[in-house]
């Protein structure tokens, strides 16, 4: 008798989180250095594939570039790793004798992690060690579209982890990815916080689960080019960082925003260095393949190159163009550019000055994504500071590429390839998600007061209160009595009764 695929898959679920509990469980008796040594073991046997997982990623997805997925591959194992490596995340974190405080690190359990196939096999390397440092299990779901690349790193993680003495069951992966097998994972009862990286369908559903979750929002992050900036060092950063895997991070510029002064002077750059201003008639056609007709960026453009897009949409770029610009001067949800593109493609505003730019920015991420990222090239600190104020963004990237910087590669920021957008962006955290996000706090608490020692702290009764309370005490019922109808009657006999 042969079942229903989805039935197996369900199954496979629901057997992958019964082993994670268990080995968890084992795994949470381990020490710090007994986690580490497992945590260090996987990061390199992940560095080790980096260049065999990557090759293996673009195949199979024909996303990005895989020789920047190879520095993907080492964001996600060999600087993770180095960042997290002396954090302390077992058993008593810190003490506090003056307070009378200790706190202890607490696994959250078990760790359903969902993989998108822009970042598959970073992302898998990635979430293993952050989870397991935090002393969690976990359990991978993969897209379906990167499902074979992410399965094998997998194997290099549960193989890595086993061979440094971790539990068997402890990392897991659905080898039968479906709709059903997702959707059980993530209610699942045991699990004990869900890792939601992928479409904004995936994270609603993540959130709505009804377990714990950190999820990702879509990226669609203006880069502002303000008047004092270097300029070629500027669009040297935004085509660094939108061609990198040809855009598949979701932290990459999305637009340029630039000021009427310094207009010519920016676009000549743009040229220079291999941006292709698109003609209204070529934005149009570029436009129609952005979008599908639900709304939503069409598959088709992600990962690729500028040349295969102008070629998809019909269009003829010279040999040199990196990436493809559009001048453009709304913000909305119909209109394409002004939207998350995964790919070289870049809208191109001017305003008349900072203020307006300021504005324009902030039109774009309410537009879509609110909450993520957003890069400003500028040497006016003033400025640089009102912005940070004003964006609704969790990270306001300062003179480097939007997609390096955003990860961590580039600034001091925890490498991360799960970036949350705080709650304009409907995200439960702002944070680059490392360990610390993994892990529950307890809190002992020793007494340092006594209830009288509270008593002594109640506001004493004023003079006027003390002299009016022993006045009183001094009058019995039928004197206060007498006197009130004394009172009374003097009050009639003024009225004229």
């Amino acid at each position: 008798m042969e079942f229903d695929k989805d039935l197996q898959s369900i199954q496979e679920v629901r057997n992958l989180v019964a082993k994670a509990k268990a080995a968890q469980a084992e795994f949470a008796t381990f020490s710090q250095e007994r986690v580490d040594a497992v945590v260090k073991a996987i990061a390199q046997a992940c560095e080790k594939e980096a260049e065999r997982l990557a090759k293996m990623a673009v195949e199979e997805t024909g996303f990005g570039i895989w020789q920047d997925k190879v520095l993907k591959n080492l964001l996600g194992s060999k600087m993770t790793y180095e960042y997290i490596k002396d954090m302390k995340t077992v058993g008593v974190l810190r003490e506090i004798p003056e307070r009378g405080l200790t706190e202890i690190g607490v696994p959250m359990g078990v760790v359903a992690a969902l993989i998108p196939s822009t970042n598959p096999t970073s992302t898998v390397m990635y979430k293993s060690l952050i989870s397991l440092k935090a002393g969690n299990a976990i359990v991978i779901s993969p897209h379906p579209g990167a499902k074979n690349c992410i399965i094998e790193t997998w194997r290099v993680v549960e193989k890595a982890a086993r061979d440094a003495g971790a539990p068997a069951g402890l990392v897991g992966c659905i080898t039968m990815p479906s709709i059903d097998a997702t959707n059980t994972l993530l209610k699942h009862r045991d699990i004990g916080i869900i890792l939601a990286t992928g479409g904004e369908a995936m994270v609603r559903a993540a959130y709505s689960s009804g377990n714990p979750a950190l999820g990702v929002g879509p990226g669609n992050g203006p880069s502002y080019i303000e008047k004092t900036a270097n300029i070629p060092e500027a669009v040297r950063h935004i085509f660094d960082s939108k061609t990198f895997d040809n855009g598949t991070i979701c932290a990459s510029e999305q637009s340029i925003v630039t000021e009427t002064c310094i207009k010519d002077q920016v676009i000549a750059e743009v040229k220079k260095q291999g941006g292709y201003f698109l003609s209204p008639e070529e934005s149009d056609k570029v436009g129609k393949f952005i979008l599908r007709a639900n709304g939503t960026m069409n598959p088709k453009i992600v990962g690729k190159s500028a040349q295969v897009i102008a070629q998809m949409a019909g269009i003829e770029v010279p040999s040199s163009c990196r990436v493809l610009v559009s001048e453009q001067t709304t913000v909305g949800k119909s209109n394409p550019y002004s939207r998350e593109k995964l790919c070289p493609i870049l809208a191109f505003y001017v305003e008349d000055n900072w203020e307006a730019a300021c504005k324009r920015c902030m039109e774009i991420l309410f537009n879509e994504g609110a909450g993520h990222t957003m890069t400003i090239h500028s040497q006016d600190k003033a400025v640089i500071r009102e912005f940070a104020l004003k964006k609704p963004v969790s990270r306001l990237l300062v003179n480097t590429p939007g997609a390096l910087g955003g990860v961590g590669a580039t600034t001091g920021l925890s490498p991360a390839l799960t970036l949350g957008c705080g709650a304009v962006g409907g995200s439960a955290t702002s944070d680059n998600i490392s360990p610390l996000n993994l892990i529950n706090i307890r809190r002992v608490a020793y007494g340092l007061k006594e209830l009288s020692d509270l008593r002594q702290i109640q506001p004493q009764p004023s003079c006027c209160e003390s002299t009016c309370q022993t006045s009183s005490s001094v009058f019995t019922q039928a004197q206060i009595e007498a006197i009130t109808r004394a009172v009374v009657d003097q009050l009639k006999k003024s009225a004229g009764c």
